[in-house]
């Protein structure tokens, strides 16, 4: 584990898989919503493996980022899906170029969330290639047939009651999602019931700033996401205008399996099938 701290001196927790002495590039892990840095400790060992050096990481408020005193409630805690992308996850940027310095690459992997938000860091510049998984863009009338029920009571019922009662959304104890601070439970309910999810709230400049990102692009996808339709993961991609992001729809069957979903692709099972299409691809 290390530690580094964001531009507002919150101190995070990371991992780091490789050697910067040796590595032939850098690249970044952003994880899923609600999803800790060790869910991906066997792909990134792997692309460690490969020759990168690979840097995992906890928003704060989650996982190793979680302060101690916040163990048991993150009532408290100011940040809002931007701070993650803005502060935390621009952090991990720059830590990761200080270990390999300006004369390599460095490439960006974002699981759902972490796939949306790289258009919100203020040094996007410095990522040369991005993919994204099982990534789209959220609103829950595009959602998958089967989860729109689920996430109408999510949006409309839970959220809005446990948001003023908690001070933070307590899905542990809810079995949903997981804790989040206030502000980012927030932002994301407020994206999901805009049809133009974050660039409802963004406007014009955060659609500019989106399109203008220029570095090339892989979209995976895959059929049987529980969470992401087709129509999620395109209209995502479309802000992305400037990366003419390339989309591999991929159906379990294609690579003889019975199920991928939304967090399939990180299984250690995969490693023959899918992992290699990352690695080949930002080769």
């Amino acid at each position: 584990m290390i530690s580094f701290r964001a531009d507002d001196g919150f101190e995070l927790q990371g991992h780091l898989y490789g050697d910067p002495a040796t590595a032939k590039a850098g690249l970044l892990i952003a994880p899923a919503m609600g999803v800790e840095q060790r869910y991906y400790a066997a792909f990134a060992r792997w692309m460690a493996s490969q020759g990168w050096l690979v840097l995992s990481f906890d928003y704060r408020g989650m996982g190793a980022s979680r302060p101690e005193s916040m163990k048991r409630s993150l009532r408290g805690l100011d940040a809002d899906i931007r701070t993650w992308a803005e502060h935390d996850a621009a952090a991990a940027l720059s830590h990761l170029n200080k270990l390999l310095g300006d004369d390599r690459e460095i490439h960006w992997l974002g699981h759902s969330l972490g796939g949306q938000i790289l258009g919100l860091l203020p040094n996007r510049s410095r990522v040369s290639r991005a993919v994204t998984v099982g990534c789209g863009s959220g609103y829950w009338r595009e959602n998958s047939i089967g989860l729109r029920r689920y996430v109408w009571w999510l949006w409309y019922v839970i959220v809005p009651l446990a948001l003023p009662l908690f001070g933070y959304f307590p899905g542990r104890k809810l079995r949903k999602v997981g804790d989040l601070p206030r502000g980012v439970m927030a932002q994301w309910r407020r994206w999901c019931l805009d049809r133009e999810y974050m660039m409802g709230e963004g406007g014009d400049a955060l659609r500019a700033q989106y399109a203008s990102l220029s570095v090339p692009m892989l979209s995976l996808a895959f059929t049987d996401d529980e969470f992401m339709s087709r129509r999620n993961t395109e209209s995502l991609h479309g802000f992305y205008a400037g990366a003419h992001p390339e989309l591999r729809r991929i159906a379990p069957k294609d690579i003889g399996e019975r199920r991928i979903g939304h967090f399939g692709f990180f299984r250690d099972r995969f490693e023959p099938s899918l992992w290699p299409q990352v690695s080949a691809w930002l080769a």
